[in-house]
């Protein structure tokens, strides 16, 4: 058998409102329940686990190779929440998408600063962006 992700947890203060912010903002089914958890299916057949948590939130980083097409709905529902978004992970160019490797990217934060990010392109697949 090969090793493939199934699933991962994603630590939140309110699942239901991370979890349905995330399905709507990528276009995704609902979330489900199971046990403590809700859950959003992607389509590769990863789950991301919502759960709930006292604790301090450590921001986390999850990244989604989705077509064109999808970009676009994505990134018209990023703006049309008026979320902030940049074109890199360090947050320098607010704003701004890249072009990394000849396609889009953005990086945006969820409810609980989880770093969001949508590429069209896996990193090293294509042509260089020619930034920094």
């Amino acid at each position: 058998m090969s090793v493939q992700l199934n699933h991962t947890i994603v630590w939140c203060r309110d699942k239901h409102k991370s979890a349905t912010f995330f399905a709507d903002v990528l276009g995704l089914p609902s979330p489900t329940r199971f046990g403590p958890m809700l859950v959003v299916q992607l389509n590769n057949g990863v789950s991301l686990d919502f759960y709930e948590s006292d604790d301090q939130i450590s921001s986390q980083h999850y990244a989604f190779l989705i077509d064109e097409e999808t970009f676009d709905r994505v990134f018209a529902s990023i703006q049309e929440r008026r979320l902030r978004h940049w074109a890199d992970p360090g947050k320098r160019r607010l704003g701004a998408i890249n072009r990394n490797d000849g396609g889009r990217g953005v990086y945006f934060e969820d409810p609980d600063g989880h770093l969001l990010e949508v590429l069209t392109r896996p990193y090293g697949s294509g042509e260089p962006s020619g930034l920094p």
